[in-house]
């Protein structure tokens, strides 16, 4: 017959006060007792575990515990089995992301991918008041030591406080956001590299000798100025080849707007239209779908060029990106209104667009040059002089 090794639960000297005695655990030779206390609320019996001897629990600590829940019951304070238990981070995390992908820009891919990569695997099986900012000022520190761009890292920190803040507005947390004490890094990432036309010339030629997808891809965004995103979504249904219009339905920052189509990009598109409107216009050939990232092709084609040779400053690097700056600062050198490039950017605000403005310095020049003629001939109808 085999033995039983169920353990025994039996009343100790203390009223409501119990121990479970293991067969198979010991501490120090003998048994480790396990104490549980037993009490009424609100017509339900409590049958509550304190701890056990190997935890520093006795017989004499669940009673005083017991007596404190019994106190507390009876001048309306909230036991611990009424405390609603603050939710895990990787719960809050679920419903976040189902949240961004109906919200947020390209269904919130962005913000599943830095939860994935960097907050799951510090957080996920934390409770949300148990993350502090000093949790956070360490991946901070660490994710810049390992290289991460500054931007990154902010973006990171702000995803962090954005799922916190959704938290406190769905009910599910009560508690301060953590971030509140951390230093969230300013990046100085705005591009001041732009390409020449002939630095662009040489790179489309030689894009165009190694994919015609990257060397597409790169002429669309250089004479539109649509980021890569932006350029990925393209559906068939979104091109307008009578008014030569590109319709940018699923922007960053989630408003639609008009790009135009030049010439090239014109009879670029019209071969690659799909028959399908619903049909993306970039298809990724090997796996299906839309493309999601730029080939290293493109890399490697600047770094064969020698664009990036002797370059430490990321600024000054030449990247994807780098075709976009450079269509808003040509269309800055040749005068554009700034207000013009901002629409066809499709930024925000215009703030986002002043720093294109130093690229037109003739532009300024000809409107003040312009309130001296005035004055000159309009002022009590003589001609005054302005000396420089």
């Amino acid at each position: 017959m085999e033995e039983d090794n169920r353990p025994i639960r039996r009343p100790t000297h203390y009223q409501g006060v119990y121990e479970v005695i293991p067969k198979n655990r010991m501490f120090k030779g003998k048994p480790d007792n396990i104490f549980y206390i037993v009490y009424w609320n609100n017509g339900k019996k409590i049958f509550e575990k304190v701890g056990s001897i190997s935890e520093g629990y006795s017989a004499k600590t669940a009673a005083g515990l017991r007596g404190d829940r019994i106190r507390d019951k009876r001048h309306g304070v909230e036991l611990p089995q009424q405390k609603k238990k603050v939710p895990l981070f990787k719960d809050l995390a679920t419903d976040y992301l189902k949240w961004a992908k109906v919200n947020k820009a390209r269904e919130g891919r962005e913000d599943k991918s830095y939860y994935q990569n960097h907050l799951s695997e510090r957080f996920d099986n934390k409770r949300l008041d148990e993350i502090s900012s000093f949790d956070l000022e360490r991946m901070k520190s660490e994710l810049l030591k390992k290289g991460m761009a500054p931007a990154s890292v902010k973006h990171c920190l702000v995803l962090f406080r954005q799922m916190i803040n959704k938290a406190k507005a769905w009910g599910k947390y009560s508690g301060e956001n953590p971030i509140k004490g951390v230093n969230i890094p300013v990046p100085q990432n705005q591009r001041e590299r732009f390409l020449s036309y002939e630095e662009a010339d040489r790179l489309l030629i030689e894009l165009a000798k190694v994919s015609k997808v990257v060397h597409d891809i790169a002429l669309l965004s250089l004479q539109t100025g649509l980021r890569a995103g932006e350029i990925f979504n393209l559906k068939g249904q979104d091109l307008d080849f009578e008014n030569s219009l590109i319709s940018v339905m699923d922007s960053k920052n989630k408003q639609s707007r008009k790009a135009h189509m030049t010439g090239a990009v014109k009879a670029m598109l019209s071969e690659r239209k799909p028959k399908n409107p619903e049909d993306h216009v970039f298809k990724d050939k090997l796996h299906g779908g839309r493309i999601q990232f730029i080939s290293q092709t493109y890399r490697k084609t600047i770094s064969r060029l020698g664009f990036n040779k002797g370059m430490t400053d990321r600024r000054q690097q030449v990247n994807f990106h780098t075709l976009r700056h450079t269509f808003a600062s040509w269309l800055a050198l040749q005068g554009t209104p700034i207000l013009t490039i901002s629409q066809l950017l499709g930024h925000k605000s215009l703030a986002m667009t002043q720093r294109y403005s130093h690229l037109s310095p003739d532009h300024k020049k000809d409107a003040v040059q312009s309130i001296e003629r005035l004055f000159n001939e309009r002022r009590n109808g003589k001609v005054v002089l302005i000396k420089e």
